[in-house]
């Protein structure tokens, strides 16, 4: 598995954001977060930036409530799904382009199975080890 660190995706005084790893050690959202160019990076690092620091994101087409205690950073066209957790962590667990104006369904499923999958990891003291 992975070092700690590895998971940071940026750390403020409000909120620490991470990149959730599998069992195996794989990321989604940090893999498609690489695949994309230097500027769609860094617009995804403003949001990160802005949440982790000030707590907040209050402009709905940056950072949304998807339900079901899913939300998205909405660095347009991509978007890239995660969810609260004790200890003041945003755990980000998949990303996507955006091509539809719905949220996918297949995504939301994919976010909701892996927060499942964190919070059991994390009840066992087996997530980072």
């Amino acid at each position: 598995m992975n070092k700690k660190y590895d998971y940071i995706a940026y750390q403020g005084d409000a909120f620490t954001i991470e990149w959730y790893f599998d069992s195996k050690g794989q990321s989604q959202a940090l893999e498609y977060y690489q695949s994309l160019n230097v500027d769609e990076r860094i617009q995804l690092l403003k949001l990160f930036k802005r949440m982790a620091d000030a707590g907040e994101i209050s402009d709905k087409t940056k950072f949304r409530y998807e339900g079901d205690k899913i939300f998205a950073f909405k660095p347009q066209p991509d978007r890239f799904l995660c969810f609260f957790y004790d200890g003041k962590k945003i755990i980000v667990t998949n990303g996507f382009r955006k091509k539809q104006q719905k949220l996918p369904v297949r995504e939301k499923e994919r976010a909701l199975k892996i927060r499942n999958c964190y919070v059991s990891q994390v009840k066992k003291g087996d997530y980072y080890g």
